[in-house]
């Protein structure tokens, strides 16, 4: 089999032990096969019963614990975790699947690849989220917005995102969606023209009283980060709950 990367991955004929180090593959796994996860990061918070040995971070693993717990298979994502820990993992004899999504429709296709990598069937909530997002009526009026996701210093979305691609089906375009990274550094006051400002709650948690004051006379959006730049079950709320939360201020 071939991950997203293009990459061979020598994957068992049977897996029943899986590792992530991607908190949305952590919640897409752990939902379709409870029991299937022996390792996940610290930063994995759903579903909130999750119940396995904690590896630290998408940026840190702990490669030898991960190692120990004997995996059939590692889950990884290109951008959220290090080339460099995925070859030591491969180093030690483990399989490694790098997923790479930048597409809310490259999502759907990516996760039931993943999936079926686990030895999974496509389960019903991957169908439902692809419905809920075919389901929504075309945006009739496109709004321009900034997506900050840190602050000191000032980092926003840029190019070639998977949440670009899911506020862009909403009607709202990211003005950094020509910068030259994908995760730029800006000042709130020399940004293009925009109507909108859309602060999530992670990684850096805006709050009412924590960034929207950096933007005066615009309009802010309080998402849940989860809904915006989690790819996996997530995607069904974010569908019924991401239109509304991003209406605000529109004309």
């Amino acid at each position: 089999m071939t991950d997203d990367l293009g990459l061979e991955v020598d994957v068992p004929a049977r897996v029943s032990r899986v590792v992530s180090i991607v908190p949305s593959l952590t919640e897409a796994i752990a939902t379709t096969a409870p029991g299937l996860l022996v390792g996940a990061t610290d930063w994995c918070t759903h579903p909130p019963d999750l119940d396995v040995t904690r590896v630290r971070g998408t940026k840190n693993p702990d490669v030898e614990r991960i190692v120990s717990l004997a995996p059939d298979l590692v889950v990884a994502n290109q951008e959220e975790n290090r080339a460099s820990d995925l070859d030591r993992l491969r180093a030690a004899g483990v399989p490694v699947w790098v997923t790479d999504i930048r597409t809310l429709d490259g999502a759907f296709t990516s996760l039931a690849r993943m999936l079926a990598a686990c030895g999974l069937d496509r389960p019903a909530w991957l169908d439902e989220a692809e419905a809920a997002w075919a389901a929504l009526p075309e945006p009739t009026v496109r709004r321009r917005a900034v997506v900050p996701i840190w602050r000191r210093p000032w980092m926003a979305v840029g190019r070639d995102t998977f949440t670009g691609s899911v506020l862009a089906r909403l009607g709202v375009d990211n003005v950094l969606a020509d910068a030259d990274e994908r995760y730029p550094r800006f000042r709130p006051d020399h940004l293009p023209p925009h109507d909108l400002v859309v602060l999530p709650d992670e990684p850096y948690r805006f709050t009412a009283d924590d960034g929207p004051e950096a933007f005066p006379g615009v309009p802010a959006a309080l998402v849940s980060g989860r809904l915006l730049t989690w790819y996996g079950p997530s995607l069904v709320e974010a569908a019924e709950v991401l239109p509304e939360a991003l209406s605000v201020g529109a004309r």
